[in-house]
């Protein structure tokens, strides 16, 4: 594929670097876990006069300790072991705002699945703590596929919180109450998101793309008092309206007293469209004024355990569950990964490809407690632009990039080196999610978006709401891994009989409680659902089905897909993503899948 062609509504500066193909075949999982002895060399390696902080709060757990941790492997073992203390020294290290008076951290007595309290009596306010940028620095920074761009800047972002705040405390919510959006990832639903937060009440997002029958199997059984929403989205540039499959919606939701809707594309509402449409209401109209909100405005102080987000899962085995992750879990565990493992800073912009529909919208709006800026894209990362993310990167100068793995294969396959086409020389972290990030998708980052940039594989879930393994600034990148696992995280790779293995593939399992752990399912009397999720495999221990191996050289690991996706042929286990990587390099095949049959007395794949 060769240059893009209307390049005059994006127009940026290369970097005077020459394209070049990418042959490089993928590497096996044996490869990847080779010691970096200067095979290695051309992706990031940690400078000598490297000081993140990471590092920096490393030091003050030192000194503060009196221990000596030569490298991360021994932090990252000092901070499981201390994993009390460790949490409570970033709290105070990160100056999170926590109000209230607490006897302990945690009861290390308990086990991980006895679902401990962290900080019991405690009180904070996620939304306050997240306001951290200076007023006149950008929180928000929206592209549209033209790559124009709207700013919100941090004053503007408070403004708009206090006003859509104060509008639903006007309208009857309490702490405590519901409200969903059914929303693209724009502008005005992370404000919708931090007023609801501000008020104490709880949040809950579906994507636009979900069908009405989806978006009803989650929002039903949280019983929303407001939704906010838009009329219409556009997609591979064409209008894609709404008004149907919201109508089925909110005929669906009898708890709702007040939908909010957005008019994001600029064109007439007509209210009268809508079912129950004395209860619509336009975004803008039910902001209430400036000059009404107190000064200062009331973030409400809640309880550390007190629930932030309600996530939902896949819904593969019936109805989603419900989980629900508290206020102060999820945001110091989002805390130690933007600030501590990213090493964010109030300078960066980060520009992260997601729905409202998945955990990394989450994770993403917390990344503003650093004091950076987001950029906000929502439309098609591929179509009718498939360098669509690139310009809006260049253009915004983003110094972190990050999307699901799978649209860096799609990259890969276009052997495009946009590194000559676009500056992209302010990116410093290249993040992927959502599946493993093959050893070409590595190869490809590092030679044709950006040379030695950071690249994070980062892995957890919705049920953690963060990540059990992704990237540091300390270690360097070995394609194919993750390079760590995270502090506090307490992960290890069990084999069928329940020991810790390395080297080895095996089960994906944490040991010991960490922040943001579920504090339960909804309607699930006793943690029922939730021990069977979690606990059933091993007794009192975390396993999250997921299938890894852990290097013993280089402390990264491979994740090889879900454990419940792992193939036995005849007593051997086999990752469907050992597959998958190798297949994949056939230009012949568009897609694939693997599955075991049981013929003639043989097992055969």
């Amino acid at each position: 594929m060769g240059p893009p062609t209307g390049m005059n509504h994006c127009e940026v500066a290369t970097n005077g670097s020459t394209a070049s193909g990418d042959t490089s075949p993928i590497k096996s999982v044996d490869d990847i876990n080779l010691p970096d002895n200067g095979l290695h060399a051309q992706f990031y390696q940690p400078p000598a006069n490297l000081n993140t902080q990471e590092l920096q709060f490393k030091r003050i757990i030192e000194k503060k300790y009196n221990v000596q941790l030569a490298n991360y492997r021994d932090f990252h073992a000092w901070s499981c072991k201390n994993y009390d203390v460790f949490w409570e020294d970033l709290v105070h290290f990160a100056k999170i705002k926590l109000g209230g008076s607490y006897k302990q951290v945690i009861d290390k007595s308990k086990k991980i699945s006895d679902f401990p309290k962290w900080f019991d009596n405690a009180t904070l306010n996620y939304t306050e703590n997240c306001l951290r940028g200076n007023d006149n620095d950008p929180a928000f920074i929206s592209a549209h596929l033209n790559c124009e761009t709207i700013t919100h800047t941090y004053a503007q972002l408070r403004d708009d919180i206090e006003r859509i705040g104060m509008a639903l405390r006007n309208s009857g919510v309490k702490m405590g109450d519901t409200i969903c959006g059914f929303m693209p990832n724009s502008y005005e639903t992370a404000v919708a998101l931090f007023a609801s937060a501000a008020i104490g009440a709880t949040w809950c997002s579906a994507s636009v793309d979900f069908g009405h029958a989806g978006v009803l199997d989650r929002f039903r059984q949280v019983k929303p008092k407001i939704l906010f929403t838009v009329e219409a989205v556009t997609y591979k540039n064409k209008r894609f309206d709404l008004t149907e499959k919201l109508n089925k919606v909110v005929e669906g939701l009898p708890s709702l007293e007040k939908i909010v809707l957005v008019n994001n594309l600029n064109s007439h509402i007509n209210f009268d469209s809508y079912s129950h449409s004395e209860k619509f209401v336009n975004f803008d109209s039910f902001k209430v004024p400036s000059s009404e909100v107190p000064s200062p405005f009331h973030y409400e102080q809640v309880p550390f355990s007190h629930p932030l987000f309600v996530m939902f899962s896949s819904g593969t085995t019936g109805i989603p569950k419900c989980i629900v992750h508290t206020t102060g879990g999820t945001l110091l565990k989002h805390v130690e990964e933007h600030l501590i493992q990213g090493d964010s800073r109030p300078e960066d912009r980060m520009l992260f490809y997601t729905t409202c529909g998945w955990m990394m919208y989450n994770w993403l709006i917390s990344f503003l407690y650093c004091g950076g800026s987001i950029v906000l894209y929502d439309e098609s990362p591929l179509e009718p632009d498939p360098h669509i993310l690139l310009k809006i990167a260049a253009k915004t100068k983003c110094t972190m990039l990050g999307m699901g793995a799978k649209l860096y294969d799609e990259f890969t396959k276009m052997n495009v080196d946009f590194k000559s086409l676009y500056d992209l020389s302010n990116l410093r972290t290249v993040y992927s999610t959502g599946s493993p990030l093959k050893a070409a998708s590595f190869e490809f980052i590092n030679d044709h978006i950006q040379p030695k940039v950071l690249i994070a594989s980062i892995s957890g879930g919705t049920d953690i709401i963060g990540c059990f393994m992704g990237g540091s600034f300390s270690l360097p990148v070995v394609p194919g891994e993750c390079q760590c696992l995270f502090l506090g995280m307490d992960v290890k790779a069990f084999d069928s009989n329940g020991r810790p293995i390395e080297d080895e593939q095996g089960e994906l399992v944490c040991l010991t409680p960490f922040p943001s752990m579920p504090s339960h399912f909804l309607g699930d009397e006793n943690h029922k659902k939730y021990k069977k999720a979690y606990f059933e495999r091993f007794d009192g221990i975390w396993a999250h089905g997921d299938y890894c191996q852990i290097s013993s050289v280089t402390g990264g690991v491979v994740m090889l897909g879900r454990s419940d996706a792992t193939l036995n042929r005849g007593g051997v286990r086999i990752g469907t993503a050992e597959i998958y990587s190798v297949v994949d390099t056939f230009s012949e095949i568009s897609d694939c899948i693997v599955a075991g049959q049981n013929r003639y007395e043989k097992a055969t794949l």
